[in-house]
C-alpha cells in the first residue's frame, strides 16, 4: 500500500466547533497547483479520563470548485429556508455543557450523600 505524504499547508483555516473542529488546509500538489483538504477533527473522551482524536478528511480539487461550491450553498441554504437558522439541539449550541445526573426509579431510595466516600485529592 503506497503511502500518502500530506504536502505543506500554503494557507490554513481553523474552526473550532464544540467538541469538533475543522481544519481548511491549501496544499500543493508535486506540479505545484493548489488544492484544499478539510478535515474534521472531534474529540472523544473515556471513562478513564483518556482521550482520542477521530479525523475525516476530504480532499478537493480546483476541477471540483465550482459544482462543490454550488452544491454546498443549496444544500445549506435548503436547510436555513425549511428550519431558519436557528439551533434547535442543546447539545449543538456551542454553550452546550452536559449535565450528570442519577437516575432514581419510583420504588428506590433516592441517594443520599452518605452513600459517597470523602476523597481529597492530596491523599492521592
Amino acid at each position: 500500500m503506497a503511502e500518502r505524504v500530506e504536502q505543506e499547508e500554503i494557507f490554513s483555516q481553523v474552526l473550532r466547533a464544540g467538541r469538533r473542529t475543522y481544519f481548511f488546509d491549501v496544499r500543493a500538489t508535486k506540479a505545484d497547483d493548489y488544492y484544499l483538504t478539510v478535515t474534521e477533527s472531534k474529540k472523544f473522551t473515556h471513562d478513564d479520563g483518556t482521550f482520542h482524536y477521530q479525523k475525516h478528511k476530504i480532499y478537493l480539487y480546483k476541477e471540483d470548485f465550482t459544482d462543490f461550491h454550488e452544491m454546498l450553498k443549496k444544500a445549506t441554504d435548503y436547510i436555513i429556508n425549511e428550519k431558519g437558522d436557528e439551533v434547535i439541539s442543546e447539545r449543538h449550541q456551542k454553550d452546550f455543557k452536559k449535565e450528570e445526573t442519577i437516575t432514581v426509579s419510583e420504588d428506590e431510595e433516592t441517594p443520599s450523600t452518605d452513600s459517597f466516600t470523602d476523597i481529597s485529592f492530596d491523599d492521592i
